[in-house]
């Protein structure tokens, strides 16, 4: 068997650490990072460019790659350039509608307040490239940060001698204003401190493998970080009624992704629970990313768990906080409401995580390692920040200046308590 079955209630600490403690990995690397962004702050390109040929064999010509992207678009076959722009309008589409509106409000006693919403000036988007197709990567991490209404959205992809034209191209369409052909934890260093060619951003998005999260955690407070992300992850809640290969599916398509993947199908029913199992065995063959497959089903955080009821699948769930959550059962909808902590949720027997990450709308940039029990996924809000207004009558000062004089004077801060009844003296 593939991967293991096991019983929620016969899981010991060590079974519920190795699928709740989901290690980004970043400690291992931490402190070749730290010499890696120490050097692209002191050295610049020169840096740049002897990583580049130290890690991904590459010697660079023009860091900027802004016009190839241009001419990877043009090049690229009509079927694929259809894609990418189906997938960029309904990306679009979708985070248009979660652009907040600035408002004011007027209340009875003499307060006027306020919040009013502004971009980011300065964005960096990493997509994982060179010569791997990460299309759907530049589009999540650019049109909401476009829709937001950043005004220099920056985008740094690792370099090739024969780069991905799939993945330049998507770049281009998506709407970067410009890109770079620099890779890894020095990317991310780039991003944050700016060479002689990359331009320094105030946030960095985007995917990419432990020594780019190491790296984010390394330049986090110099720069602002959208988060650190693990290995991806896939909990699917199945009852009686799931077909066992949808299930199975989900599992090995999570699975290509990463060894170090987090694949988990939970049910209330041990017979589907076995043939979610036998499902997995039968669809292995002949895959492309077969060992990698293989590896990530296989590691101690994957697993298919037999609960006693489906309100035990749901509480396990929601513990651990999956980066996708797919829903294959009757009462998809009653389960939903139960749940508060998914980064991303899958309902119904059609509606594949794999609609999620390339064209659906929804973005496939989610929190990781149990991250859904705080925060959400990229959207529009992530390249905005937020300021609030306030204007006061006198009779709003004057209806307030009680409960202010009262607090500042009790935290010992008269000047505070005189500037309201300044205010109101004259």
């Amino acid at each position: 068997m593939t991967i293991e079955v096991r019983t929620i209630g016969d899981l010991g600490p060590g079974d519920r650490a190795a699928l709740f403690e989901r290690d980004a990995g970043i400690d291992a690397v931490r402190g070749d990072v730290e010499t890696i962004v120490d050097r692209v702050g002191e050295e610049g390109d020169a840096a740049i460019r002897a990583y580049s040929e130290e890690f991904d064999d590459v010697s660079i010509g023009n860091i900027d790659c802004t016009d190839e992207c241009a001419r990877a678009w043009d090049e690229l076959d009509a079927e694929l350039r259809q894609a990418i722009e189906t997938a960029i309008e309904n990306v679009r589409e979708f985070h248009e509608v979660q652009r907040p509106t600035d408002w004011r409000r007027e209340f009875d006693d003499g307060r006027e307040l306020g919040r009013r919403f502004r971009p980011i000036e300065r964005v960096g988007v990493y997509v994982p490239g060179g010569e791997a197709a990460y299309p759907s990567s530049a589009i999540m991490g650019i049109v909401p940060a476009v829709v937001a209404g950043v005004e220099h959205v920056v985008v740094v992809t690792p370099p090739a001698e024969e780069p991905n034209p799939a993945t330049l191209g998507a770049i281009h369409a998506a709407g970067a204003d410009a890109v770079y052909s620099v890779g890894g934890a020095q990317a991310i260093a780039a991003l944050a401190y700016g060479t002689e060619t990359v331009d320094r951003v105030q946030k960095i998005v985007g995917p990419g493998n432990r020594w780019v999260t190491a790296a984010k955690s390394v330049v986090r407070g110099t720069v602002e970080i959208d988060s650190l992300a693990g290995p991806s992850e896939v909990l699917v809640l199945a009852d009686e009624t799931a077909d066992p290969a949808f299930v199975a599916g989900e599992l090995i398509a999570q699975a290509e992704h990463d060894p170090n993947a987090a694949v988990v199908a939970v049910t209330d029913d041990e017979a589907t629970g076995r043939a979610i199992a036998d499902a997995v065995d039968e669809r292995l063959d002949d895959l492309a990313r077969e060992p990698v497959i293989r590896e990530a089903l296989g590691n101690d955080s994957s697993g298919v768990l037999i609960a006693r009821s489906m309100s035990e699948a749901i509480l396990f769930a929601e513990s651990y906080a999956p980066e996708h959550l797919v829903i294959l059962a009757a009462d998809d909808e009653e389960i939903l409401d139960r749940i508060d902590s998914a980064g991303s949720v899958f309902l119904g027997p059609f509606t594949p995580v794999a609609a999620g990450d390339y064209a659906s709308g929804t973005n496939h940039v989610l929190p990781t390692s149990g991250g859904a029990k705080v925060t959400g996924g990229l959207s529009v809000e992530t390249f905005l920040r937020a300021t609030t207004v306030q204007r006061l009558s006198r009779d709003g000062l004057a209806s307030l200046s009680s409960t202010i004089t009262t607090l500042a004077e009790a935290e010992g801060l008269d000047a505070h308590a005189e500037t309201v009844r300044q205010r109101l003296d004259e």
